[in-house]
């Protein structure tokens, strides 16, 4: 079957590329669909583009599986002959094991660069991590739960750094003050410090070697004497007493500091009280003497009648 281009002109060296490309893909189509259903016919179709890149699509995809399939073909037949090969295969070897084996070297050696680095990688990546039969998916949420841990703990190794930094510099700041402490001499112990320590420690040894038999005389002195119980009421009975008791001893304080120093003998007491009236008279004297010649200086003179 061939494909006839319309009869009309191409002037456009871009419309006469894309028509001749357009009847290549339809003469490989024709070719492929013709080896396809070798002897027959192949069935008659609609060609328009949809079509075209449909059959395309197909015709790959076929290519694609016969090529597997091919590879699958060769590597089951070079499995075959070294199992078949005289001196092959040992007698304790297990032929399951060895066919895995050249079946595996045959996959090795037909794969691409990009696919043997591929699989080293995935391979690598499972042993690290632990999985026994790995998958894409399986490797991709370990190793995006491997970055979170770590940016986890980059997040602590700086917090950590940063505390050991503090650290380091309030070390520093204790011992410049320690050296300060050392050459000055106002910080230094006195010289019978550890004598006076000595001393305080065997009255404390003294003292709570007594405190039991302290303990028991005041247990048994309250026993005999009794221990009040007062209530609330007693309580504020007794609280207003002492208020009024202080309050009568403050007016009692401040009446006696109205006769601070004065002598002690009471005649002399007596003499320099009367001093004090005198002097507090004289100028009570004065001061009406001053005012009234203020008031008559002040005060305005009526004129004299004729």
């Amino acid at each position: 079957m061939s494909h006839h281009l319309p009869n009309q002109a191409i002037f456009s060296p871009s419309v006469a590329r894309l028509v001749a490309s357009t009847a290549k893909d339809w003469n490989y189509i024709d070719s492929w669909l013709s080896n396809l259903f070798h002897p027959r016919s192949p069935p008659s179709f609609e060609r328009n583009p949809d079509t075209l890149r449909a059959l395309l699509a197909l015709a790959l995809a076929n290519e694609t599986a016969n090529e597997e399939r091919a590879v699958l073909s060769r590597l089951e037949s070079t499995s075959l002959d070294s199992l078949n090969a005289p001196g092959a295969a040992d007698a304790d070897a297990d032929p399951l094991a060895t066919a895995q084996s050249a079946i595996l070297t045959s996959l090795s050696s037909n794969l691409s660069r990009e696919g043997t680095t591929a699989l080293n990688t995935m391979a690598t990546l499972a042993t690290e991590m632990g999985i026994t039969y790995p998958t894409p998916g399986d490797i991709a949420q370990r190793m995006a739960s491997v970055s979170a841990t770590l940016a986890s703990l980059e997040q602590m190794e700086e917090r950590v750094q940063i505390l050991s930094r503090y650290i380091d510099s309030e070390a520093a700041k204790m011992k410049a003050l320690v050296r300060e402490l050392k050459q000055d001499e106002g910080y230094r112990p006195a010289a019978g410090l550890a004598k006076e320590n000595l001393e305080a420690q065997r009255k404390i040894k003294a003292m709570s070697a007594r405190l039991p038999e302290l303990k028991e005389r005041v247990s048994s002195l309250a026993k005999s004497v009794g221990m009040p119980n007062p209530t609330i009421e007693q309580l504020r009975r007794e609280e207003e007493a002492y208020l009024e008791c202080l309050a009568e001893r403050n007016a009692l304080d401040a009446e006696v500091r109205s006769f601070q120093g004065l002598p002690h003998d009471t005649d002399q007491a007596r003499q320099e009280l009367e001093s004090l009236r005198s002097e507090l008279r004289h100028i009570t004297e004065r001061r009406d003497a001053v005012f009234e010649g203020l008031v008559e200086r002040e005060t305005p003179r009526k004129p004299a009648r004729r």
